[in-house]
């Protein structure tokens, strides 16, 4: 009889699984799809033997979230690769930004505006722990690096306001920032946008944006052979109609406690008649934001960039100047598609040779729309990447794709093609999903959320499964273990 009721599979869920597994509790996962791994899947979307993620494909925080710095990736089979370049951003006139993993090699790149790189990010990443401890905290307690804390809050002060501007002179460090910054499908000159840029920014330079050998899928499967292995399951194929499944009446009738990796509407489809009528209310008005239209390529040959250094990033954004990517975002949180979108770009073969046939490369896109949105826009992703890569469109063999409104379907939390699981706005970030104390805990005894519709919000990261777990063992277990600890713990020191 299981203890714990996990619905949902992606990073989240599979996290708090394995903390409470590791707890000593007994836990059952259920996920609607047939494979496990929400937005860390991996797939053939193309032609056989071109392997695409599903939605997350590089990944900034898989060597500095807590989460998997405690698990320990490496240890249970999970190889990280990390490009020289972690991002790039082309213009127009072949120059282009280039964030090397060395912070003065992307100094020396930027011209009169290096400098100013330099003064903005040092001391972030001479303490990027703290800046990883402020940015993925449940936003309830005090940071225990302070003085970083204050350091990256007046940088996010900057960066989100008129003033984002005051520290360059020249077009390429800017737009090599704000293509970091649009990650978050708002304008970029926002509070919210901002802080994710500088977060990431600085990631790109202490260890990089790196890629899982063979593909995201790697990250889900880690967690679940560990599950597994401390005697959970994980049930795919299995979508939850309501939490009656477990109620009294079932065959699950001890568990005391069920976390949800799902966003407040999946809440509200499968428990909102047992929900009080002002948190069910809470929910319906939590806000979905601008969405992602996902081309995947199969091409004969890599990416053509005009600026060859942009041949060795993981990550490109497609979109010019930093007033281009302003224009497009603002088009989009309007209703609108943007005439020329902002496109990020992924090509895992820069460190990947599994994830296509010698000689052919898997590059996969994804061009901001609006919520809900039914276009087509693969002509235009073409378009803007062919801006900088002259050629791109005569190596393309296959592609794949995915609109926004065609994207739940695959995965239930993305309302609309909202891949970040609600609008980022300063709102809701600091309130996801609802204006409470313990933003996890639902008014309903012992069911939780633990999806990235709660603090810390988007991203292959495990922190939002890591909060709603250590709430759930304390209320519902008397159990007052850190969460990390129970993660850090070699197996013969478990239970």
């Amino acid at each position: 009889m299981a203890d714990v009721v996990v619905v949902g599979a992606g990073p989240n869920g599979l996290t708090a699984a394995v903390i409470l597994a590791r707890a000593g509790l007994t836990v059952e996962v259920f996920e609607a799809e047939a494979t496990p791994g929400g937005g860390s899947r991996t797939a053939e979307l193309t032609l056989p033997g071109y392997w695409h993620d599903v939605c997350a494909g590089a990944h900034p925080m898989a060597l500095a979230s807590p989460v998997f710095r405690a698990f320990d990736l490496a240890a249970h089979g999970v190889e990280l690769l990390a490009p020289e370049v972690s991002y790039a951003h082309p213009l127009d006139g072949a120059v282009a930004g280039l964030a090397w993993r060395d912070l003065e090699r992307t100094v020396d790149g930027l011209g009169r505006d290096g400098a100013a790189w330099r003064r903005l990010f040092a001391p972030l990443l001479r303490h990027w722990p703290d800046v990883v401890d402020v940015a993925m905290s449940d936003l309830r307690r005090v940071p225990s690096g302070l003085a970083t804390a204050i350091r990256f809050g007046l940088r996010v002060l900057e960066q989100g306001s008129p003033l984002w501007d005051i520290r360059f002179r020249e077009q390429v460090a800017p737009a090599l920032l704000t293509g970091v910054a649009t990650h978050a499908i708002i304008p970029p000159r926002a509070i919210t946008a901002a802080g994710a840029g500088l977060l990431l920014a600085t990631l790109a330079h202490a260890g990089g944006w790196v890629f899982p050998r063979g593909g995201s899928q790697a990250i889900p499967n880690a967690l679940i052979a560990e599950l597994e292995r401390l005697g959970g399951r994980v049930h795919t194929g299995h979508r939850v109609d309501s939490l009656e499944e477990f109620s009294e009446f079932s065959e699950f009738s001890g568990v005391r406690a069920i976390l949800l990796d799902l966003v407040p509407a999946e809440l509200l489809r499968i428990a909102g008649h047992r929900l009080p009528r002002r948190y069910a209310n809470r929910l319906r008005h939590f806000r979905y934001g601008g969405a992602a239209c996902k081309v995947d390529f199969a091409l004969s040959g890599p990416v053509p960039w005009q600026v060859e250094d942009c041949a060795l990033a993981g990550t490109v954004h497609v979109i010019g100047t930093r007033a281009e990517a302003m224009a497009a975002e603002h088009a989009v949180a309007m209703g609108r598609h943007a005439e020329r979108p902002y496109v990020l770009s992924i090509q895992p073969g820069v460190v990947d040779p599994t994830r296509a046939p010698a000689g052919g490369h898997t590059f996969y896109t994804y061009a901001h729309v609006p919520n809900g949105s039914t276009r087509d826009v693969s002509a235009d992703v073409i378009a803007q990447v062919e801006r900088f890569a002259p050629g791109f469109r005569d190596l393309i063999v296959a592609q794949n794709v995915r609109t926004a409104a065609e994207m739940p379907a695959h995965n239930a939390n993305y309302i609309g093609g909202d891949i970040s699981a609600g609008a980022m706005t300063l709102r809701q970030f600091a309130f996801r999903p609802a204006p409470r104390w313990n933003p996890y805990a639902t008014p309903l005894p012992g069911v939780y959320l633990c999806s990235s519709a709660t603090p810390p919000g988007p991203g292959v990261h495990g922190m939002n499964g890591l909060h709603a777990a250590r709430h759930a063992l304390r209320d519902r277990f008397a159990i007052h273990a850190d969460p990390l600890d129970l993660l850090r713990a070699p197996a013969n020191q478990l239970h």
